[in-house]
């Protein structure tokens, strides 16, 4: 036992509190003592340079029955109760140094979240045996991936991935992206690159590499070899979506998202013009600009044979049109199918390297332009000595001039309706408005007489614009119901070409056969208005099928059925795409009665 006197009070300890190495028991027990007792004038930090005064010798009895233990050595230097190791001690310098530890350790974090890793989370590959981990989680019929391809949190279109559970776009993949704050809150953790088709795994971030994702990388961008695009002409097996429900490749609906029924029309009937298709399924267009890579990856879709569901959406093609035409076509509001026509067409001859004065100068104008003669005659007249009037013949000007859409004009509709049955809804030839092109048929513009003439060689591909509607006074269009009787196979064009024999042999027949017939119908709507009854655009497209069978399909937006050929001429067409046959010589031709 050992008795100890400080400032005043006995402490009473046990032997085995005493330590033989240097500093006992006792003596810390005494510090803290004096570091209770002394009063706090001053704060510590204050103090801290200041060596504490000398170390109290406390008094210690020794009990005279126990062995002493050796004597310890001497005592450290202490400084505020504390032992030193012959150095002062610094507490600032021992709080900067931990404060220095807590930024490196910062940086250190900062550093693998600007890397994009997380050393505790981000892997470069899946572990063995998990490499098939959360595919189980995919949802095929929740993906769609025919909308706009930008983030739905920062709608960024840069670096952006579809999540493969719900269907929605994120933009980037790192530690402080849209896509790994879905994985973590949401819990949905496989993504595709819209790009790159690489799939990926969040948080942990490494890639999946599995043969079962193929189909969703079909799909995202659809790829075709050259043996299955020549085998689109042919008769095909219908397939199935995810759904069970048929569908033939090729003959899917466009959705009509709101008022782009007249951009759906166009789009079908250029899916079908076969060498367009072909450069569109088959050439890499990675380089060019965003109109032909938007129009081509819809082309792919609408012949898709894998495809989720049975329609598609030109969501993102009509936002590129939407931009390019500064918003003159736009998804919202309706517009004339013959004017946006024209434009597409002229743009995707510029975007694919074409030439505004050259002709002929890409695959544009390859496949659909043409030339015709124009002779231009103006009407001069004066007055004889009896006061009657004399039209005098001026000079001829004659001028050829390229074209990809020819203009057929329709006789007036008559006023008041026939009694005869068959007369009560007008009707006209397809072979007598062409005779605006004989060479002989004259039209009058203002105070000059037109004739024109269609020149060899023909496009492989004929553009006809039937003109419904004509500006009148007290409406903004006047719509012409005339019905265009035609036959949609050998329609012969030799009477309307002037002879080339270099080109093409004297009296032997040109055969174009239909390919695509856009029609309009007007279908009344009622309303509040003044007028009472307005009328409400309806475009409607007719294709034909490839192979011998060579059935017809009409496609409105959605709604997609067969047709028979005999009635194609039955509705009011507005825009038909002839192909030209390609005859062998000898073989017989046939004529469109």
């Amino acid at each position: 036992m050992h008795k100890v006197y400080v400032s005043g009070f006995f402490f009473v300890f046990a032997e085995s509190e005493v330590s033989s190495e240097g500093t006992s028991q006792t003596d810390r027990r005494l510090d803290d003592f004096e570091m209770a007792k002394r009063a706090a004038a001053e704060p510590l930090e204050d103090s801290v340079p200041v060596n504490s005064p000398a170390s109290k010798k406390a008094r210690i009895q020794d009990v005279p029955d126990e062995d002493l233990p050796p004597p310890p050595p001497p005592p450290e230097e202490r400084t505020n109760g504390h032992a030193t190791t012959g150095s002062t001690p610094d507490i600032a310098s021992a709080d900067k140094e931990e404060h220095d530890e807590l930024e490196e350790a910062d940086a250190l974090d900062d550093e693998d979240e600007d890397n994009g890793q997380i050393r505790t989370l981000r892997q470069k590959e899946a572990m063995d045996g998990y490499q098939d981990l959360y595919l189980d989680s995919i949802t095929r019929s929740a993906l769609d991936f025919d909308f706009l391809r930008q983030c739905s949190i920062t709608l960024s279109n840069q670096n952006v991935y579809a999540c493969l559970v719900c269907g929605k776009y994120f933009s980037g993949r790192g530690t402080k992206t849209p896509a790994y704050f879905h994985a973590l809150e949401i819990g949905h953790h496989v993504y595709i690159n819209m790009e790159t088709k690489k799939v990926y795994v969040l948080p942990e971030g490494y890639e999946v590499k599995s043969k079962s994702l193929d189909d969703i990388k079909f799909v995202v961008d659809p790829q075709f070899t050259p043996e299955e695009v020549k085998a689109l002409d042919k008769e095909r097996p219908p397939a199935w979506d995810l759904a069970g429900r048929k569908y033939y490749p090729g003959f899917v609906g466009l959705n009509n998202i709101k008022a782009n029924d007249y951009v759906n029309v166009v789009a079908q009937a250029l899916a079908h013009v076969t060498p367009l298709r072909n450069f569109m399924m088959l050439e890499d267009l990675s380089s060019r600009p965003q109109l032909p890579q938007q129009f081509s990856v819809l082309v792919r879709k609408l012949w898709n044979p894998k495809a989720f569901k049975n329609h598609v959406s030109p969501h993102e093609l009509m936002q590129e049109v939407s931009l390019r035409s500064n918003k003159k076509y736009l998804l919202t509001s309706q517009a004339d199918p013959i004017e946006f026509l024209n434009w597409f067409l002229n743009n995707l001859h510029l975007t694919l390297g074409g030439s505004k004065t050259k002709l002929h100068s890409s695959l544009i104008q390859n496949i659909f332009q043409g030339s015709l003669r124009i002779e231009s005659q103006s009407i001069t007249a004066r007055a004889d000595a009896g006061d009657r009037l004399l039209f005098e013949d001026a000079a001829i000007k004659s001028q050829t001039s390229p074209f990809m859409i020819l203009t057929l004009d329709l006789p007036p509709a008559p006023l008041f309706q026939d009694d005869v049955e068959k007369n009560i809804i007008p009707q006209v030839p397809l072979t007598t408005v062409l005779q605006k092109y004989n060479g002989i048929t004259a039209q009058e513009r203002l105070n000059t007489r037109m004739r024109y003439r269609l020149l060899h060689p023909l496009p492989p591909y004929l553009i006809m614009h039937v003109k419904r509607f004509l500006p009148n006074k007290f409406l903004q269009s006047q719509r012409n119901p005339t019905i265009v009787t035609f036959s949609p196979r050998a329609l012969d064009v030799s009477p309307y070409v002037e002879p080339n024999p270099q080109i093409h042999p004297p009296r032997e027949p040109i055969l174009y056969d239909l390919v695509a017939n856009i029609t309009y119908e007007g279908v009344k709507v009622r309303d509040d208005s003044v007028e009472g009854e307005a009328e409400r655009k309806v475009w409607k497209c007719q294709v034909r099928e490839g192979g011998e069978g060579g059935g017809w399909w009409e496609m409105q937006d959605l709604f997609v059925e067969r047709v028979n050929a005999e009635l194609l001429g039955s509705k009011e067409s507005y825009v038909m795409v002839w192909e030209r046959r390609k005859t062998s010589k000898g073989k017989q031709k046939e004529r469109v009665r």
